[in-house]
């Protein structure tokens, strides 16, 4: 199993991407003469944090002998510091937060939500750091509590909040193919983000909370592709070559906490884990007037076609476009509609879509004379009823249909999946 990342791996526990405000002393007032909260069983304490002097009942240390009795000789309660500062707001719910003690050990340290709910959290080994162990949620203030003990049996308990931002919104992602699904060898992984990414900076960090294994190793990359019919542009995986047969792919976007900017952060990540199936590529030479279908290299149909017409009669809108390819959706009847040359709701069999533009693999019982002599249809590649049907059950989603032989090649502006019409070293430099 190997892992491929578009940069360093996500973590359950990520930093770096909010400014948090700084960890703040846990600082003792009084107004007893010796001056230091430590020598004064039962005081009041107050925790002034970093963040504009916002500040929350946080520490009372005590002396081990009578609580209303202050002795210049009583053990100084351990010093606590929280980090971020106790009473910092707005931070992120995936912000690293810990409590230290540097002059004793931490007891019976907990972080509860507004519903009392503990918080998953860690003691390190030797007791003085607790880190809080498990994402929070947005808009919710934390209580944590505590005691601290010195090394003479002294205490100071611990007492503060932490509050994360309530975002304006969250970006949530999606990502095809979905989960179990068994796909072509062409099929790119598509995460759709809901969100238009305006800085090559933002793009890299949500890039690092993108991540890809693939079983056995397979080498390609990610890329900002504008989907057609999308409002924002998708991040997509693309192999080098075609897929490996049987690879095992596990996709995981893990954005939560990440933020986007004008108080818009990341939602519940996704993850999806799907298979590539067996191998399989229609040639498809338009000057040949057929479509040939292998499997693992080896041929195993060809049926006889009929291409667009354009280059005939010189309408590029009629031209059926050449690269590759992608199936992307399949049915056993449909309607196809071209109001600017005269047809709308004509009912058609077996009709497997290879591009947004119109472009299908569909039976085409008008045109059987020509198939395999000539080129008459409006871009579509035409079979006969027997050959679609019988090609169709064979097809799936993400199979490459190479289509060769014409005069207007496969671009964006046919929209959908055009990612093998991008050169790969073009593609390297998309991301």
């Amino acid at each position: 199993m190997v892992q491929l990342r578009s940069g360093v791996a996500a973590r359950r526990r990520r930093s770096g991407f909010v400014g948090l405000v700084a960890a703040g002393a846990l600082v003792a007032l009084t107004a007893c003469t010796s001056g230091s909260i430590n020598n004064l069983s039962g005081a009041e304490a107050s925790l002034a944090g970093n963040n504009g002097g916002l500040s929350s009942s946080a520490v009372a240390p005590s002396s081990a002998g009578d609580p209303t009795t202050a002795s210049s000789s009583a053990p100084a309660g351990p010093t606590v510091t929280a980090s971020p500062a106790f009473g910092s707001k707005g931070l992120s719910p995936v912000a690293p937060m810990s409590v230290t003690t540097s002059s004793g050990t931490l007891k019976d340290v907990t972080v509860t939500n507004p519903a009392g709910v503990q918080v998953k959290g860690a003691l390190s080994t030797d007791g003085t750091t607790w880190t809080v162990g498990e994402d929070l949620g947005y808009g919710k203030s934390y209580t944590v509590t505590g005691t601290a003990v010195g090394t003479g049996g002294a205490t100071t308990k611990i007492s503060g909040t932490w509050t994360t931002v309530t975002p304006t919104d969250q970006i949530t992602t999606s990502i095809s193919p979905g989960d179990g699904a068994v796909v072509g060898v062409a099929a790119p992984v598509i995460v759709h983000l809901g969100y238009k990414p305006t800085t090559d900076a933002e793009k890299a960090e949500i890039m690092k909370h993108v991540t890809i294994t693939t079983d056995p190793q397979v080498e390609g990359a990610w890329a900002w592709i504008r989907h057609d019919g999308d409002q924002f542009p998708s991040l997509d995986w693309r192999p080098r070559e075609y897929w490996p047969a049987n690879t095992k792919v596990h996709v995981e976007s893990d954005i939560y906490g990440l933020p986007f900017g004008d108080n818009y952060f990341g939602g519940d990540g996704a993850t999806s884990d799907f298979t590539i199936g067996r191998n399989q590529v229609v040639k498809a030479d338009a000057t040949a007037h057929n479509i040939v279908v292998q499997q693992d290299g080896q041929t195993v149909a060809t049926y006889n076609a009929s291409y667009g017409n354009g280059d005939i009669i010189n309408d590029p809108n009629r031209v059926t476009r050449s690269g590759v390819h992608v199936v992307s959706d399949m049915q056993e009847t449909t309607k196809m509609s071209n109001p600017q040359y005269g047809y709308t709701n004509v009912t058609e069999h077996w009709a497997v879509r290879i591009s947004d533009n119109g472009e299908f693999i569909h039976q085409n019982q008008d045109t059987v004379d020509a198939q395999g002599v000539t080129n008459v249809s409006h871009g579509c590649i035409n079979l006969s009823a027997e050959d679609a049907e019988a090609y169709f059950k064979t097809a799936m989603y993400g199979d490459p249909v190479e289509v060769t032989g014409t005069s207007v090649q496969l671009s964006s502006a046919d929209g959908d999946i055009y990612d093998w019409a991008v050169p790969w070293d073009q593609w390297l430099t998309m991301g």
